[in-house]
């Protein structure tokens, strides 16, 4: 082996970090998060294990909507699996998909923060798994059809404050916001089964 030989790194294979990024994702919905959501009730769903809590509610105009506060308190109250599932699967995934790969009803001009992408809120069970799991298909399906330089990219004007910022960074953002809420409701999964056994 020459000195050249020695120094030179190999050349990563074509769209290696597009292929990486995709790989952890899939590998933690695949073995982490969507296993451990089977047999969830409408019960677990909504169950508050807090007060107050935040969970997905009807709205002034009767519309079930996900609770929040703008700005938001300095100790937010606890959310519900519900809350959790549909800000996953909707704002997380779903509504970025639409926004960033389409198709989408909303007006071209909005940006993936805009509620018009995507405004329902599941109130059961079965709803929110539906919603978590097409959100999270559409955004999987959109990054594996991005290359290594589509990543590099700045998102542009869909990423409204976050423009300038490449693709990559947010793909980053959202695997970190699915694995932080993932873990929480695997956590209140926990909490419900274990609350259950001891009142029974």
């Amino acid at each position: 082996m020459t000195n050249d030989e020695s120094t030179t790194p190999p050349e990563p294979p074509p769209d290696f970090w597009r292929d990486l990024l995709l790989d952890q994702l899939e590998f933690y919905w695949d073995v982490h998060l969507w296993p451990r959501l089977e047999g969830l009730t409408d019960a677990e769903y909504l169950w508050e294990p807090a007060s107050p809590a935040w969970s997905v509610r009807p709205g002034p105009d009767g519309e079930p909507r996900l609770e929040y506060e703008t700005p938001e308190p300095e100790v937010p109250p606890v959310t519900t699996i519900a809350w959790r599932m549909v800000h996953v699967g909707r704002d997380v995934f779903g509504r970025r998909a639409r926004a960033l790969f389409g198709p989408t009803d909303a007006p071209p001009e909005a940006d993936m923060f805009d509620p018009r992408h995507w405004p329902e809120a599941p109130v059961t069970a079965a709803g929110g798994l539906a919603m978590l799991d097409e959100g999270y298909r559409a955004w999987r399906s959109g990054i594996a059809n991005l290359d290594d330089t589509a990543l590099r990219a700045p998102i542009g004007p869909k990423g409204a404050a976050f423009a300038e910022f490449p693709v990559a960074a947010l793909v980053t953002h959202l695997s970190r916001e699915a694995m932080a809420h993932g873990g929480e409701i695997c956590l209140l999964r926990d909490l419900y089964r274990a609350q259950e056994a001891s009142s029974g």
